[in-house]
């Protein structure tokens, strides 16, 4: 595996890091068995970084991995977590949140300690409880190494933020498809000109730049080159940048690592040709002609009050638009009622939403929720929702079982 060197630290980082948000799962929790099967092997085939965070699986995610890093292992990974920016209330939270983490990461150190979910109105906030003071005592006392922050705000304001304090890195969303959305290139060039690390979240924008793709998007990048994945475009792309340090990947199956690690492992800076260059300018406006909601899955909205599964029901509705998917019966009505409609779980559809709003404030994408889940509702439920579902349930499901 190809490294790059944070020019700061000079901290040498594997090109692919484990994002260790979404682990393979049994029974609703952690599947402790599989996951560790996984991460070893990804560090075994050269990743040298995990990330993870202090709200992902309510700290399970960091305990498993204080459980697992052990002997051998602790020594051949580096760490990056979070503190939980928008809980914070007051100073010592900060304090407690941290030592909480170190405890549960079973380390005295933390390689990689970032913001949560920041943009530049959170982070005036943040100062304005001594965040910098917190983070240097910290350093100070050996607790973290380097610090940064994830990005979730706008373009324009994300040098401003980079210049408010000495940081080490920076995690930001960047993909072909967003690479204006919350951040471009101007501003990773400011950041790297600085000396920071880039790690870059979300790299196939939740798995829709990486597994079945737009049959149109499809035919451009297979006749473009047969040998390719989608996923292997993608992280050529970000990676073509020097600028961008390492890229995270939310990888659950050991076919998923390999693929990732085959993709990423000898990737360098600006090894696309032109020709390339604009096939993938061709293939985003495909999808940005399609996609209705840019919502990532991320997850960070959840849970919600209401039990609306809410990444589900916009995944759901994108994939009709973006597969063309039409009739009175079709694989995106099918799905929308057995993944969240009620027919093979609970009821966690669109149409449960009480426009509470606490969701807002945790969406890294300031997405207006509520809006628009309105709009799947509308266009899955309408009037009627009830005998739907039974519909569906009993006439439905095994007409598309025998004819599908």
């Amino acid at each position: 595996m190809r490294t790059r060197t944070i020019k700061k630290n000079r901290d040498e980082i594997s090109q692919l890091g484990f994002g260790a948000m979404r682990l393979p799962s049994k029974n609703g929790k952690i599947d402790r068995e599989e996951g560790k099967k996984q991460i070893y092997h990804g560090i075994d085939n050269g990743i040298n970084i995990i990330d993870t965070a202090a709200m992902y699986g309510n700290g399970d995610n960091e305990k498993f991995l204080g459980e697992i890093l052990q002997g051998e292992y602790k020594d051949k990974v580096k760490i990056s977590t979070k503190l939980p920016a928008f809980q914070i209330k007051k100073y010592e939270e900060m304090e407690k949140t941290l030592d909480k983490q170190l405890e549960r990461l079973q380390r005295d150190t933390i390689d990689y300690y970032l913001l949560h979910n920041i943009d530049l109105k959170t982070m005036k906030r943040l100062i304005k409880k001594d965040v910098f003071k917190f983070l240097e005592k910290a350093k100070k006392d050996g607790k973290i190494k380097y610090v940064g922050f994830s990005y979730h705000g706008k373009a324009d304001e994300f040098p401003e933020l980079v210049d408010l304090y000495d940081w080490d890195v920076a995690m930001i969303q960047y993909n072909y498809f967003d690479d204006n959305a919350q951040i471009n290139f101007e501003g990773i060039k400011h950041a790297s000109d600085k000396g920071m690390g880039i790690f870059v979240m979300e790299p196939l924008k939740g798995g829709i730049l990486g597994g079945k793709i737009p049959q149109e998007a499809e035919d451009v990048l297979k006749k473009a080159n047969p040998k390719k994945s989608n996923a292997q475009w993608s992280f050529e792309w970000i990676l073509n940048h020097a600028e961008i340090t390492c890229v995270f990947s939310g990888m659950n199956t050991i076919e998923q690592i390999d693929e990732n690690i085959s993709c990423i492992k000898d990737l360098e800076p600006h090894s696309l040709s032109l020709e390339e260059m604009e096939t993938i300018e061709y293939v985003k406006r495909i999808f940005k002609n399609l996609i209705k909601i840019n919502c990532a899955t991320c997850g960070y909205c959840m849970p919600c009050p209401q039990n609306v599964n809410i990444p589900e029901c916009m995944k759901v509705y994108n994939e009709k638009f973006l597969f063309n998917q039409k009739g009175l019966i079709n694989r995106s009505l099918i799905n929308y009622f057995t993944s969240v409609g009620g027919v093979m779980n609970d009821q966690t559809n669109a149409g449960l939403c009480n426009s509470c709003r606490k969701c807002l404030r945790k969406c890294p994408q300031h997405l207006d929720i509520p809006k628009e889940l309105s709009k799947v509702q509308k266009e899955f439920e309408g009037h009627f929702f009830g005998f739907k579902l039974w519909f569906i349930k009993h006439i439905g499901m095994p007409i598309y079982q025998k004819f599908f």
